[in-house]
């Protein structure tokens, strides 16, 4: 049973009308595959330019962290991941559940005013599964699934498509009736080996999930009932195969045809809004987990391993030519826009992702913001939103930007803090970003480990692409920065699983 400090009255009312909630979250999805981020890109993505133009679009949002699991971690508990057990990477498809069941999360916000809770997708956080000598036992129960977690209901995989086993788990059940072995497969339709549904089919997995979040959405509608619904997407994470209907839609291959169907996804939900008349009230988000794993082929970060053979970005060769090839030529397509680095990456490439927020009832259309927020924020929004104390100990990284959904002007947040793949921390503050470490800390040139100096400083007002490290010529500032890192990273909830 949850053991949780209960507030007998909140510091802050709830709307009128408290909204439907619903967070979609990309898997690795760049800031650059989006039109209207990037006017650059000839992928269409009229459903999310709708969005952008429709409500708020946050220009300096970013992910937690470069990295799947502790971005989803962030999100839900409302707290950076480095916090927990797990200080650098992910976990895979058979790992034990990461988030304490007494853990305070934004499920729980809403589950304690009423609404019904869900989570339709990717998981990817762990849970425990019933195994025989390291093989699925289909009988048996899911112990520490997402309805442990504060949801009603989960529906979905648990981790990336790429990591066995590919099977649907339904609440604490595993939905297969018989496992067959599959075999690895190589970029784009990357796999690993492993246990796999008879069934399943990783090409019709972003469709079948999307049918049953309009089917949740219809129910809930007809029942008029306020939910809260996370729908964590399978895509554009590798393996990057879209369903066959997309292929050949982008003309830059089947990465730009995954961007297409991923946007389609995101059209679908608002179809499902208005065709269910809850459009107007309901809070529809829109963000990545981390930037794209497309490399930018004709960047000298590029690892040698792709350019060295087949890929020649000066003659057009690369994932519009040859499917293969993990990356495009700057001409063809940027799928992290103007940013250094990629997924993984310390650099805004690895964290700074589309964040865009839809609320008809609420936010004007067309605002643009160019504060810094997090994903980890989007918990302390919602409990503001819906009137729900946070309890203590709990969400101790996560701050409302309600007031700039609101169009106000005042906003005052601590610094953002970011994470690579290996555990390298970056700061943001007012513009300016200091790196603990000398290299990416995660894919693209060159490399280093958390912590290994010398140290880098940006000012990302004047240089976005962070080409010009500042550490030598504004010590002060990066030894200011350097030691406000230090107190976040040492500072600790009295609540510490």
């Amino acid at each position: 049973m949850k053991f949780f400090i209960v507030f007998l009255f909140c510091l802050l009312p709830a709307f009128a009308e408290s909204p439907n909630v619903i967070v979609i979250l990309a898997d690795d999805m760049g800031s650059g595959d989006i039109q209207a981020l990037n006017p650059e890109s000839k992928i269409p993505t009229p459903a999310l330019d709708s969005m952008s133009s429709e409500g708020i679009t946050f220009t300096d949002g970013h992910s937690n962290s470069a990295v799947c699991t502790p971005t989803r971690y962030g999100f839900i508990t409302g707290r950076y991941c480095w916090r927990s057990r797990l200080k650098k990477g992910v976990l895979n498809g058979y790992s034990k559940h990461l988030i304490d069941p007494d853990r305070f999360t934004i499920a729980d916000v809403f589950k304690q005013k009423g609404y019904k809770t869900a989570c339709i997708g990717k998981w990817h956080l762990g849970m425990d599964l019933p195994l025989e000598n390291n093989k699925l036992v289909l009988s048996g129960k899911v112990e520490n699934s997402p309805i442990v977690n504060g949801f009603d209901y989960f529906y979905g995989i648990t981790a990336s498509l790429d990591f066995p086993p590919y099977v649907y788990i339904e609440n604490d059940k595993i939905t297969a009736k018989e496992i067959v072995m599959k075999p690895s497969r190589s970029f784009p339709a990357y796999l690993r080996a492993g246990e796999t549904g008879k069934n399943f089919s990783h090409e019709k997995s972003l469709d079948h999930l999307t049918e049953k979040v309009g089917k949740y959405i219809k129910e809930r509608a007809q029942a008029k009932e306020k939910f809260f619904l996370y729908f964590p997407l399978t895509s554009p994470h590798k393996p990057t195969l879209p369903e066959e209907r997309f292929r050949g839609k982008s003309g830059i291959g089947p990465y730009g045809d995954f961007i297409i169907q991923t946007d389609w996804v995101v059209g679908q939900v608002l179809k499902f809004l208005k065709d269910n008349k809850i459009d107007d009230n309901t809070m529809l988000v829109y963000t990545s987990d981390n930037g794209s794993y497309m490399y930018r082929l004709d960047s000298p970060e590029c690892p040698t391993k792709l350019t060295s053979k087949k890929s020649k970005p000066e003659d057009g060769t690369d994932h519009k030519t040859d499917h293969t090839i993990q990356g495009y030529s700057s001409a063809i397509h940027r799928a992290n826009g103007k940013l250094r680095g990629t997924k993984a990456d310390i650099y805004e490439g690895g964290h700074r992702v589309p964040f865009l927020v839809r609320w008809p009832a609420k936010v004007k259309a067309g605002i643009k913001s160019s504060e810094t927020i997090s994903i980890v924020d989007i918990l302390a929004t919602c409990s503001e939103i819906v009137g729900q104390e946070i309890p203590k100990g709990m969400a101790e990284d996560s701050f409302s930007f309600l007031s700039l959904m609101e169009g106000k002007k005042t906003y005052v947040r601590p610094p953002v803090i970011t994470h690579s793949a290996n555990g390298t921390f970056a700061i943001h503050s007012n513009g300016w970003k200091f790196i603990a470490g000398k290299g990416s800390g995660g894919r693209t040139m060159p490399r280093s480990r958390a912590f290994e100096k010398p140290y880098q400083l940006y000012n990302l007002k004047d240089d976005l692409g962070e080409r010009k490290n500042l550490i030598e010529s504004n010590p002060e500032k990066a030894q200011d920065l350097e030691k406000q890192l230090n107190a976040i990273i040492e500072s600790s909830s009295a609540y510490t699983k």
